[in-house]
């Protein structure tokens, strides 16, 4: 019996950057693992379905979601905006709108009560009008969705760019509508590239800490979300805090992994 040879597809790549990749995967892999056998796992089912917890997954599943369609509805023409446009401060604006990526969240929290708080630029006409934002639900999802925004306006952005806009042309030349281009030809061309973009900004959502707890305080079943309850169960038990960062490290994995396998296969 003759057995097929395997051939090896050479990588282009020199060897030697092989070993700062694996460096650079062990940094993020090993930290991982080491909270793993940190797990107490006799009591991982009783730490984890405590009531202060079940409370604080509920909210940041449903803020995180929240936030992300804010993220849709605001992203999706801001990226539209940045890639198809062309007009003077054009870059000032990408600049602006991104700004969120390398503030620092509590710097975002102080921004947003100082815009929406009891005293801010907004907030204070709300106030009048028996509006309250700040140290609400609705602050951890203006919180959320301003840390997560730009992480989807970057990632369409790049797939819009990618994707061209010659059949944007070929669709409004036979007659069809700004809307309808847009509708039709835009979006579905644009699809895996607007699905990962959502996951990002809901895996961001998701583990937002500074800006909440600055914006929205932390008030069980309101304002705590899963972030702030593994702060504060670190304090009182650490045990505790390992087992909701582990449930919280689960549920970003099988978001980002399902979601990529979506996006792939959309893409096909």
């Amino acid at each position: 019996m003759i057995r097929a040879a395997r051939v090896r597809v050479p990588s282009g790549l020199p060897g030697w950057i092989f070993v700062p990749a694996a460096l650079g995967g062990l940094f993020v892999v090993l930290p991982l693992f080491a909270m793993l056998a940190s797990v107490d796992w006799s009591r991982f089912f009783q730490l984890v379905t405590s009531e202060s917890s079940l409370a604080a997954l509920e909210l940041s599943l449903r803020t995180a979601a929240l936030s992300t369609v804010l993220c849709v509805l605001l992203g999706v023409p801001m990226a539209a905006v940045l890639s198809r446009s062309s007009f003077r401060g054009l870059h000032v604006l990408r600049s602006l709108v991104l700004l969120p990526l390398v503030l620092p969240p509590v710097v975002g929290g102080i921004a947003l009560l100082y815009t929406f708080g009891r005293k801010g630029l907004i907030g204070q006409h709300l106030e009048v009008a028996g509006i309250h934002i700040a140290f609400t639900t609705t602050a951890v999802v203006l919180a959320q969705t301003f840390v997560a925004l730009p992480f989807l306006v970057v990632s369409l952005e790049g797939s819009l760019r990618t994707a061209g806009s010659r059949y944007e042309h070929a669709a409004a030349t036979l007659g069809a509508s700004p809307t309808t281009v847009f509708r039709r030809v835009t979006l579905p061309l644009v699809l895996p590239g607007l699905v990962s973009g959502a996951v990002l900004s809901f895996a961001r959502a998701l583990g937002e800490f500074g800006a909440t707890l600055t914006f929205a305080g932390s008030l069980q079943g309101v304002t705590r979300t899963l972030p702030l309850e593994i702060y504060l169960q670190r304090e009182t038990d650490a045990d505790a805090a390992v087992a909701l960062s582990l449930v919280l490290v689960v549920v970003a994995v099988l978001i980002v992994v399902g979601s990529r396998g979506w996006a792939s296969r959309a893409a096909v």
